[in-house]
């Protein structure tokens, strides 16, 4: 079946519903963004350094994950619209899963991590930008701050499938300030920790790109622990602006390269 436009172009219907849910994806995202960029402003002395500018093109975000709050703010640090994946749980919420999908975002569910790393190739080759945390769970917590888990593998793979270049990033924040929540939705179960008021220091890095092999297991093992790496950097980075940053409400701003 076909559609009459009002130009007199006969379009396949499917091309049509496909326009309408990009535009539908970028109205919900836009409007989630700008109650974020609210939020951040009100509650948060946010303080971003910027390492380097974005480059042009599809690109993979990935950073640490010290709370349940880093994936919303991650998008009101971000100027362009990201697909985050995020956990299942978020999805299964009512009305939050529905409109996470309908803002373009990718569920991971439990044991099909492949499905997810799959759904987000697609938007890389589509011209989209993914945001990713490796450690694939929260940060662990440590008696100095917080931690990381060793990195899984879905990120590298992204990388060397497509190309893209991935974009560290390093999270601090200031952990007496984390509430923690006991979280239940359908059958899972899960201690959220919601980071609402404080400082909160973004260190975003330069791109790092990689080539190889997604089936050379040692390459996509090295590429993991090289972007992991990298974002353990960028939150020493942001650890020592934390002081900075609870003393005043900085603006984001661009850190010259040396």
């Amino acid at each position: 079946m076909v559609a009459q436009t009002h130009t007199g172009y006969t379009a396949p219907r499917g091309a049509q519903l496909r326009s309408g849910l990009q535009l539908q994806e970028k109205v919900a995202y836009r409007l989630g963004r700008a109650a974020l960029e609210l939020f951040a402003a009100l509650a948060l002395q946010l303080d971003v350094v910027w390492r380097a500018p974005l480059p042009p093109g599809p690109k993979i975000i990935a950073a640490n994950h010290p709370t349940t709050t880093d994936p919303f703010l991650l998008l009101a640090v971000m100027p362009e619209q990201l697909s985050l994946l995020i956990t299942e749980m978020a999805f299964a919420a009512p009305g939050f899963g529905a409109y996470l999908r309908c803002a373009g975002h990718i569920p991971v569910m439990r044991g099909q991590g492949r499905a997810a790393v799959t759904e987000a190739l697609e938007r890389l080759a589509a011209g989209g930008n993914i945001g990713i945390f490796p450690e694939g769970q929260l940060s662990p917590l440590e008696t100095s701050g917080m931690g990381l888990a060793a990195p899984r593998t879905g990120v590298a793979r992204l990388a060397l499938s497509t190309g893209a270049p991935v974009i560290p990033v390093g999270i601090a924040l200031q952990p007496e300030r984390i509430h923690f929540v006991e979280t239940e939705v359908q059958d899972m179960h899960q201690t959220a920790r919601w980071y609402l008021r404080g400082p909160y220091a973004v260190t975003v890095g330069a791109p790092m790109r990689f080539t190889g092999s997604v089936e050379n297991h040692v390459q996509v093992r090295d590429a993991a622990a090289q972007i992991m790496a990298g974002i353990g950097t960028l939150i020493q980075a942001s650890r020592r602006r934390l002081p900075v940053a609870a003393a005043t409400h900085l603006r984001p701003r661009l850190e010259t390269l040396r």
